[in-house]
């Protein structure tokens, strides 16, 4: 089975491109891929973009965090696919929401559960677009990219998440997802 996680940064805010309704405005600086059956990273450039589809397509399951709602609208904008429908998906955010109740950050529940943090945020990745900073995306995204199937593979052996709700106290949410 090919497991493929998956994250991408944008070159524009919402605010940028006149509010969330317009996703496919924002426009991809990189995405990144981790396949469990190549156990290989791959970067996709803007100019990529058809070819990140693609990997996305031979997938046997498509991994992410808000990749429904986000990552999968930006990317619809280089595409006629309707992904959000197409593509075999676990989006551990809604996952995570059906069981918790509301929505969490990835980096709330890989702290909560691996004790690993996020690098940077999706603003930074958009500042160093502006400054041309290539690399810092990359290194980001795909450290995304990696937190992610962490937070996936200790889900799918152990059977639970943590995160440390509004007051501190550690929570935990049930999860029930496979490697297979």
């Amino acid at each position: 089975m090919d497991i493929v996680y998956f994250d991408l940064e944008t070159q524009r805010t919402a605010n940028d491109v006149g509010g969330w309704d317009k996703k496919d405005l924002m426009g991809m600086s990189l995405g990144v891929t981790y396949s469990s059956k190549d156990q290989a990273y791959e970067i996709f450039s803007e100019k990529r973009a058809g070819d990140l589809v693609a990997r996305l397509q031979r997938a046997d399951l498509v991994v992410g965090y808000n990749i429904v709602n986000f990552d999968y609208h930006v990317l619809m904008a280089y595409t006629i696919l309707d992904l959000v429908h197409q593509l075999p998906t676990l989006d551990l955010l809604l996952d995570i929401e059906k069981v918790a109740g509301h929505r969490m950050k990835l980096e709330d529940v890989a702290q909560g559960t691996l004790g690993v943090g996020k690098v940077a945020e999706g603003l930074d990745a958009i500042r160093w677009w502006r400054e041309g900073k290539i690399m810092e995306i990359a290194e980001y995204c795909c450290f995304d990219v990696k937190v992610t199937k962490m937070v996936h593979e200790y889900g799918a052996q152990n059977g639970e998440l943590f995160y440390d709700d509004r007051f501190a106290r550690r929570q935990r949410v049930e999860v029930k997802w496979s490697l297979e």
